[in-house]
């Protein structure tokens, strides 16, 4: 835009030198670049929801209505854990990503034979690629747990001759290549900046991270907090496991505070990757769950937990808040998994990880539905997303004990969001009462992670309200809405002067009303004033600079140095 308006200015204005010219065109030229390179990287730090697509079952739809299904959700990437063609084919044109996989028993031919590796991407990829969007191939899954050590010999050559198989098919650069590990490839987890590698796997983890580095390929990896409750079966435990409110676990080394167990198995293997000498091999989580019933002794397994943990997760993914260890970029992510898989051995639990049934309904609803669009299904449809609460606030319940706000304040603000303005000196730090902090976090946490009825449950301490909490009722304007929740225009006016009329008819809520105004003010003061700053910047390029990364100012400096070169 600022290239045509530079165009149009030449043309009307004839008299400008060829040095100023010159100039305006230099500075639309970085800006464009700048912009570019800002887009290419935010599209690179965001993380997509995957689903494993298991086939263990024999009670499964057909694969064109499981396309519709998916296509229907938010989920964008599924995984096989081996290749059927009617699945892949299905998958055509749906710009749906498939991750494929070799199985454990194809490994001993694949590594002895450049010709079964050259056979197999000739049967399971080329007849498929590209208009069914392959884009990565596991080879074997959790090789290292099955104990055996001739195959775990195998994997890397095995690796190897299918990469060689798919350069020599002209798809090395289009397809990566790489294997599924469980969380027992680490010695140690606990705390998470102790997380390392078992060496007794040392020779071949080093190849098979090395492999990792020279491709591109990431590091697949099954973190299941299910199974840190289940060998933990404590409350504080099972609220750490669930992203629910609790105490934290501080990391000795690090003295990093953690409050969800999926974040700390992750940032385990974050520095195990990094002591090994891979600070830049990527992981991604292959498998990961929580099982909606199980056998009577077995602790865990209920729908309200698998939910929990779902919903929490994929908000938590959505959140862009990322990890201790990996800030601002969340993990592409695998849930387990799309369907039950009814011929599975073993207890219940490992039969009932799926988030929907046969029949396309939803098996609970953790949020993946497009509220654009319904599930298109042959005959009975998916149970749709209950639709938030329109202008709905999440408050604490009556009669919650100040520990428990403290605990719900401490929770919130560990999630990422902007707790600054309760922080002394803050324009809503008045009035100093736990309550008035923990409604104001509890909120914004409810409002920033999905408004999802889930996203206000603190271990059953708060509620929705269509009454709008004091903190909020001009301070909306700070916040980021999304969908029917949004309260813009009149139905924000509309809203808001409800709220004023039922705060008037109690002479109590006068001062708060009076309070809250303060607040309010104070905001789109600091808002107002931050505005202005921005603006005595040096145009919207500068703004943009100002607002970027490291990682992109590197690249500005390499521009810049470009741009004062005598030949431009």
């Amino acid at each position: 835009m600022y290239l045509l308006t530079s165009h149009a200015f030449f043309n009307n204005q004839r008299q400008l030198s060829s040095s100023t010219m010159a100039a305006i065109l230099r500075s639309s030229s970085l800006f464009l670049i700048i912009f570019l390179l800002h887009s290419a990287y935010v599209a690179k730090s965001e993380s997509f929801i995957g689903v494993n697509y298991g086939q263990v079952a024999d009670n499964l739809p057909p694969p064109s209505a499981t396309v519709k299904l998916l296509q229907s959700t938010a989920i964008e990437k599924v995984r096989l854990y081996g290749v059927d063609p009617a699945i892949i084919k299905a998958l055509s044109n749906s710009g749906i990503g498939i991750m494929i996989g070799a199985s454990n028993g194809d490994i001993p031919a694949m590594a002895s034979d450049p010709n079964f590796a050259n056979n197999w991407i000739n049967t399971n990829v080329i007849p498929f690629y590209p208009a069914s969007n392959i884009i990565l191939i596991t080879v074997g899954n959790e090789v290292m747990f099955s104990g055996d050590r001739n195959l775990m010999s195998q994997l890397l050559p095995a690796m190897h001759n299918l990469q060689n198989a798919l350069n020599s098919a002209s798809l090395g650069g289009k397809i990566k290549v790489s294997t599924v590990h469980s969380m027992n490839v680490l010695r140690q987890s606990d705390p998470p900046s102790s997380g390392s590698f078992d060496p007794s796997f040392a020779d071949l983890m080093k190849g098979l991270l090395e492999f990792n580095k020279a491709t591109g390929s990431p590091f697949p990896i099954n973190p299941y907090p299910f199974f840190a409750y289940r060998s933990d079966p404590r409350p504080e435990t099972l609220a750490f496991c669930l992203f629910q409110p609790n105490s934290g676990r501080v990391d000795s080394g690090t003295k990093i505070k953690y409050t969800n167990m999926f974040d700390a198995q992750v940032d385990a293997v974050r520095s195990a990757l990094n002591s090994a000498g891979f600070k830049d091999v990527e992981i991604v989580i292959a498998e990961t769950g929580w099982p909606y019933k199980g056998d009577s002794n077995e602790v865990g397994p209920s729908i309200e937990n698998a939910r929990a943990y779902t919903g929490n997760l994929i908000a938590h993914l959505r959140s862009m808040v990322g990890t201790p260890l990996m800030p601002g970029k969340s993990v592409d992510t695998y849930l387990f998994a799309l369907y039950d898989e009814d011929l599975k051995s073993g207890p219940t639990s490992e039969r009932s990880f799926g988030l929907f049934k046969p029949d396309l309904t939803m098996t609970y609803d953790a949020g993946l539905s497009k509220t654009t669009q319904t599930p298109s299904t042959p005959k009975t449809p998916v149970t749709p997303s209950p639709k938030a609460i329109k202008a709905a606030w999440c408050v604490p319940k009556a009669g919650v004990s100040d520990a428990q706000l403290q605990t719900n304040l401490d929770y919130s603000c560990g999630q990422g969001i902007d707790c600054s303005p309760i922080q002394p000196g803050g324009a809503c730090f008045d009035p100093n009462t736990v309550a008035s902090h923990a409604t104001f976090a509890m909120n914004l946490l409810y409002q920033t992670a999905g408004r999802n009825p889930w996203n206000c449950d603190f271990s059953q301490t708060a509620t929705l309200s269509s009454n709008n909490p004091s903190k909020f009722s001009q301070f909306k304007q700070t916040i980021s809405m999304e969908g029917d929740a949004n309260l813009e225009g009149d139905d924000a006016n509309e809203e808001m002067n409800r709220g004023s009329k039922t705060d008037r008819e109690s002479e109590g809520n006068n001062a708060n009303e009076e309070r809250d105004d303060r607040c309010a003010k104070k905001m789109m003061r600091k808002k107002k004033k931050n505005k202005k700053r921005e603006e005595g910047a040096s145009g919207e390029h500068i703004k943009m600079m100002n607002r970027s990364d490291e990682h992109i100012h590197q690249h500005i400096i390499i521009i810049n140095k470009m741009m004062n070169r005598s030949d431009l």
